[in-house]
């Protein structure tokens, strides 16, 4: 058995198995991510910290995310222009975010971080759900603080695209110019991360024997996603975003409340099923009013044309 093929057992433990549902996890984590422009970490994060720890995994996904969001980028390429400018003041805001989020990743217990973002941030994607949105019209003012915010969570969870995708679509991002501005965000917390970790000596050789299990599945699983996303229309794309969102959510609430002990065993899935219920239910609800870009769309006809 080779150096590599060691610290990965060592990583992930004797049992092949858990080889085998890191790249499933991963697999499915990319393909999404490839279609939506995020959610690999919030995928993979949840059910992967079943078998890995926080400290082996986060250094693995942060450096994957740098390939991954480049990606996204340059696929959405030509959206760059209308984008930049807006995105700017997060970006500035998460240099600070990851520096200070790096100092304390270690002190800071992950579950409750991520417990109390996502207790904030259901009720929110919910609104949204149900259509509501109010864009906030000094967008340089909130983007500083909601920067260093999102700077903080992602070095300490390497989860950021729920709030993330919140924000964008409450401002109105079109379908590429969502995906434009998940990019640039994106690969600045990544790289910004990945060089805080580095530089703080978080990245292990037992993180980076991870990378050669995970990298095939993102490989094939993101340009799938992002073929699967061309022909969805663009409200279509916002409300199945925020209904990705609540879900995950509330997979993550559960998963928490099971950690933190607050809720003992499966019982702490119930809260994701109200989750799911209330979903359905806005889902429903959307569906049922006739669009004609969804109506063609199901039909498979090219009656619709979606600019994004």
């Amino acid at each position: 058995m080779g150096r590599s093929q060691i610290l990965l057992v060592f990583a992930i433990g004797t049992d092949v198995n858990n080889v085998i549902y890191l790249i499933v996890i991963t697999l499915i984590a990319a393909v999404v991510n490839g279609g939506l422009g995020y959610g690999f970490s919030s995928i993979t994060v949840p059910l992967a910290l079943l078998f890995l720890s926080n400290r082996v995994l986060n250094p693995a996904l942060v450096l994957i995310e740098v390939a991954l969001n480049a990606y996204v980028l340059f696929d959405n390429r030509d959206a760059i222009p209308a984008v930049w400018r807006r995105a700017a003041p997060i970006i500035v805001g998460l240099l600070p975010g990851v520096v200070a989020g790096t100092l304390i990743v270690s002190r800071v217990s992950p579950s409750w971080l991520k417990l109390w973002t996502y207790l904030i941030l259901l009720p929110l994607i919910l609104i949204q759900a149900a259509g509501y949105r109010r864009p906030i019209r000094s967008e340089q003012a909130i983007g500083l603080p909601f920067g260093l915010g999102l700077g903080v969570l992602y070095s300490v969870t390497t989860i950021s695209g729920p709030p993330l995708a919140v924000i964008l679509n409450n401002q109105g991002f079109a379908k590429r110019e969502f995906r434009a501005a998940l990019g640039i965000i994106r690969l600045a917390e990544s790289t910004f991360t990945a060089v805080a970790y580095l530089t703080a000596g978080l990245i292990t050789t037992t993180s980076i024997a991870l990378i050669p299990q995970i990298l095939p599945s993102v490989l094939v699983g993101v340009p799938t996603g992002a073929l699967l996303i061309r022909h969805i229309p663009a409200e279509t794309f916002r409300r199945l975003c925020m209904s990705f969102d609540a879900w995950v959510v509330g997979f993550g609430v559960s998963t928490v409340l099971r950690d933190v002990k607050i809720v003992e065993g499966l019982k702490a899935f119930f809260f994701l099923a109200g989750v799911v219920v209330i979903d359905a239910w806005l889902l429903w609800r959307f569906f049922s009013t006739p669009r004609p870009g969804i109506v063609s769309t199901l039909l498979g006809k090219s009656t619709f044309h979606d600019p994004d």
